[in-house]
């Protein structure tokens, strides 16, 4: 719900009365009420207080209400912030003219409490979600930008080659938020249109029935039921590309000369979320079902840029198995399943991370060789045969910890992580 109450207006009017009237009305819808009697003065509180809306008089002496408007628009601060004007000229010139110099309304001389209140409420509320759209808009953009510049540094770093190969999935991910937000800034922009046409005929005075015809054209209950689904919609987007991005700086945290507090859990959800694309059914692959068993875990100390990277390498290492597994043997009827499961060892000493495929598992004959540099039994271009090397290495000389394997042969893998508190 967007709050309106104590938003700031400016009264422009170079009489004592009206102002007056105007104020007290104002205030007791509970807004707050500044008063310029003239152009110069108008401008000079604009730039003091940046109304969030401005009701401004046609007929001022010296400077004209057309003239202020055509200012306050041509200045990039204040070229936003929506024009009312009040006037009791009743000519469609001039109601177009003041339309034509960015004005959003008309209001009529004498003014009428109720229609006054509803009309800057509207606009109001149509100021404070285009405003929203364009933060949103904003930061799509910033997280865009963010990810791309991850992206390209973490491809660049042969520590971090397995998320490079993950790129176009990502990328996958980020687009259909995006396109949702593209589809549906087109029909509420066409809904804004007809929402502000609709109230120019009350501004207009049209009849009855033209009101009437005007909303059925438009299908006006739909629209505003339509208009709030839209807008919910590029919310959820938006937040779903914010997850992405907060996914890939929590993935992504720079190393530092000292450990630092670090919740086991965020890491292993924001890994997850970058390779969710991966996890996903396709016209090839079965869906991979992840079955997490979280123990209540203390906040431990570690490196976490190279922790992250060592969960990324065996999750991405178990979900390769699994694809290879289940096209091999299109006959499996096991579905393809990963655990993970986090505990406390027996002596509280250590957190135990347990990541475990229900693929084809580790020929004995290789189990010795996988940890060593350069082994790889992936196909060329698939595999540095870094990976595993490296993630061991982290988790031994950086954390003190330790990094095994057990496999069965035709029952999976299971990698088996142990962290000193």
């Amino acid at each position: 719900m967007i709050e309106l109450q104590g938003k700031r207006i400016l009264i422009v009017d170079d009489s004592p009365t009206n102002a007056t009237a105007l104020l007290l009305m104002l205030q007791q819808a509970g807004f707050s009420v500044v008063v310029a009697n003239n152009g110069e003065s108008a401008l000079q509180k604009v730039r003091e207080i940046t109304p969030s809306l401005i009701l401004l008089d046609v007929m001022l002496p010296e400077m004209d209400g057309f003239e202020i408007c055509l200012r306050l628009k041509e200045m990039e601060e204040t070229q936003d912030i929506p024009v009312i004007f009040m006037t009791a000229l009743s000519r469609i010139e001039d109601k177009v003219k003041g339309l034509s110099l960015g004005a959003v309304d008309y209001v009529t001389k004498p003014l009428q409490k109720e229609e006054v209140i509803a009309r800057v409420n509207v606009h109001l509320k149509l100021s404070n979600l285009n405003k929203q759209l364009e933060a949103q808009s904003r930061e799509l953009k910033d997280a865009l930008t963010q990810l791309q510049e991850s992206q390209l540094q973490l491809i660049q770093n042969e520590k971090m080659s397995t998320l490079g190969q993950l790129v176009a999935g990502v990328a996958h991910e980020i687009n259909n938020p995006v396109g949702a937000i593209t589809a549906n800034s087109v029909y509420a922009s066409t809904y804004f249109n007809d929402l502000v046409e609709h109230l120019r005929l009350y501004q207009r005075k049209a009849t009855d029935e033209e009101i009437k015809i005007h909303a059925e054209e438009i299908e006006l209950d739909f629209l505003v039921e339509d208009f709030g689904n839209i807008l919910t919609t590029m919310q959820t987007s938006a937040i779903r590309i914010k997850d992405i991005s907060e996914s890939f700086r929590v993935f992504s945290r720079n190393d530092t000369e000292d450990k630092v507090a670090f919740d086991i859990h965020e890491g292993i959800e924001s890994t997850l979320l970058i390779i969710k694309h991966r996890l996903k059914a396709n016209d090839k692959n079965l869906e991979i079902e992840v079955i997490k068993n979280y123990a209540k875990l203390p906040i431990i100390q570690c490196f976490p840029g190279p922790l992250n990277q060592v969960l990324m390498n065996l999750l991405v290492n178990a979900v390769d198995a699994l694809r290879d597994c289940y096209q091999k043997y299109t006959n499996n009827s096991k579905k393809p399943q990963m655990q993970i499961k986090t505990a406390l060892n027996p002596e509280k000493t250590h957190v135990v991370i347990q990541i475990r495929d229900n693929a084809m598992g580790i020929p004995k004959e290789i189990q010795s060789k996988i940890f060593g540099y350069a082994f790889t039994t992936k196909p060329v271009g698939k595999g540095t045969g870094l990976g595993l090397a490296i993630a061991r290495q982290i988790i031994i000389e950086k954390h003190g910890g330790s990094l095994e394997v057990n496999s069965t042969p035709g029952e999976g893998a299971e990698f088996i992580i142990n962290l000193p508190l």
